[in-house]
């Protein structure tokens, strides 16, 4: 049967307590590193889907025309009367 023992508990927090810090400390050091990494992969994604010759000239590409001319085929539906507004006071 084990029992538990002072040095034992003690060690085990000390065991807790290094790695902590030491993650803590690699994450000082290395982790502007690895942010740079992480956000220079997310802008290459973001900016893959682009195609550059759509910025290169505005003028020449032939999908700059909008319709503007449209009406619009929702139309509102009416609201329709709840009921009558009652104005509860409070009592004291």
């Amino acid at each position: 049967m084990q029992e538990a023992s002072l040095v034992g508990l003690v060690r085990t927090i000390l065991i807790i307590l290094f790695i902590y810090f030491g993650l803590k400390l690699i994450f000082k050091w290395f982790g502007p590193l690895i942010l740079k990494y992480f956000m220079r992969k997310m802008g290459e994604k973001a900016f893959k889907g682009f195609n550059p010759q759509d910025f290169s000239n505005p003028n020449s590409s032939h999908n700059n025309k909008k319709n503007i001319d449209k009406d619009p085929e929702t139309k509102r539906k009416e609201k329709k009367p709840v009921g009558e507004y009652i104005d509860y006071e409070e009592i004291d």
